[in-house]
């Protein structure tokens, strides 16, 4: 048995009448009695991750197709919730037909980290990774996808198990400075650009009267909810499929997680209009000291005024925003737009992790090894 790691003093425990152990269990099983804590870590966090808190998860599992085998991984301590973490078993290791335990992420969910109490990375890691090398229904190893490379979950992950090994990255737009919104605007975007922008916003204002709003009101929220998705739908993303109105499951996730973002104090949702017709929106969610955007729309009708830049600089203000240090633009590396508009960026890692078991060891040092191989013949190449 493992030696226990020593961790942080935890604050004066709640009064519970059964102290729960750190445990996996099925997804739906712990949503049915989640720790009631879960609310509160969100709150203080080793980092902040919107798509791990329990209004972002409940709307998942309730409305999106979710692996009949995924189950949450929960780190527990005196009784008291440390972390935790959805996983799965993946068929696929890339190409190679190799089942191992993965973090389970859907297509609208941008990072893959735990949710962690402050301070405890370590503690976390060394009683989760127990937990995986005592369970039978975890294949070969630990694979996880989405990790923020800097971060301290990551470091005290790599530092948890000898042969933990980054095996991708990448980098993603990443909104960060001391900077005032106008400041940052012109220290990151060429006055070349800066210029072309002022006209847009001109020839727009020749249509009518252009303003910007946020969603303030409780009442407004479910119709500000209709005016995202059908203003997405109106676009290529509609006619290929790929609106979140598109299926009704993501529909029906989209507007429980908004609901559910706005109950508790996380969401903001910023509109562009032009003679009260709304040309773009922006979602995102503020989870202190981090956020995230969301989504972004905008109609296709004003496509040459650039509605989408035009939104992105009414997004600057976030550096205003008491208590938000930074944002997550959660999009492609080389987006075109917000890459051109965002300087800071931000390392997006999978890590491999393997687990205790002589079988499962030589499947994860033949999977590294292949890893190893391709790359270095694709480097050749």
């Amino acid at each position: 048995m493992n030696a226990p790691l020593r961790h942080p003093v935890l604050p004066a425990p709640a009064q519970v009448a059964v102290r729960r152990r750190s445990e996996i269990v099925p997804l739906r099983a712990y949503l049915a009695d989640p720790d009631e804590s879960w609310d509160a870590i969100a709150a203080r966090p080793s980092e902040p991750n919107a798509f791990a808190e329990r209004w972002f998860v409940e709307a998942s599992v309730r409305h999106l197709d979710v692996p009949a085998d995924a189950r949450m991984l929960v780190v527990r301590a005196e009784g008291q919730l440390i972390g935790m973490l959805p996983i799965i078993v993946a068929p696929k290791y890339g190409r190679m037909p190799v089942r191992h335990v993965e973090n389970w992420l859907h297509y609208n969910s941008f990072l893959g980290a735990p949710l962690v109490r402050r301070s405890f990375e370590a503690y976390f890691w060394h009683r989760a990774l127990a937990l995986l090398d005592a369970d039978p229904d975890a294949p070969s190893f630990l694979h996880l996808v989405a990790l923020d490379g800097q971060g301290p979950l990551a470091q005290a992950l790599r530092r948890a198990r000898t042969g933990t090994a980054v095996v991708h990255r990448s980098k993603r737009a990443l909104l960060q400075s001391d900077l005032s919104p106008n400041d940052y605007y012109e220290a990151t975007v060429r006055k070349k650009k800066r210029k072309e922008i002022g006209r847009l916003q001109h020839r727009l204002a020749e249509l009518g009267n252009v303003g910007f709003s946020r969603l303030t009101v409780a009442s407004d929220l479910d119709g500000w909810i209709d005016s995202f998705l059908a203003l997405e739908a109106s676009g290529w993303k509609g006619r290929d499929g790929a609106a979140l109105a598109n299926a009704r499951d993501t529909e029906n996730f989209v507007r429980d997680a908004l609901r559910g973002a706005f109950a508790a104090g996380r969401l903001e949702m910023i509109r562009l209009d032009v003679d009260g017709r709304t040309i773009a929106m922006l979602v995102n969610f503020l989870t202190p000291p981090g956020s995230f955007s969301f989504k972004i729309a905008f109609d296709e009708d004003y496509a040459r005024f650039s509605p989408g830049v035009l939104i992105q600089l009414e997004n600057l203000k976030i550096l205003e925003t008491p208590g938000i240090g930074w944002m997550d633009s959660c999009a492609v590396e080389g987006h075109p737009m917000i890459e051109s508009l965002w300087a800071e960026r931000r390392e997006i890692v999978r890590i491999s992790v393997p687990l205790k078991g002589k079988r499962r060891r030589a499947t994860f040092a033949a999977c590294r090894a292949l890893e190893t191989a391709s790359a270095l013949v694709r480097k050749a190449l």
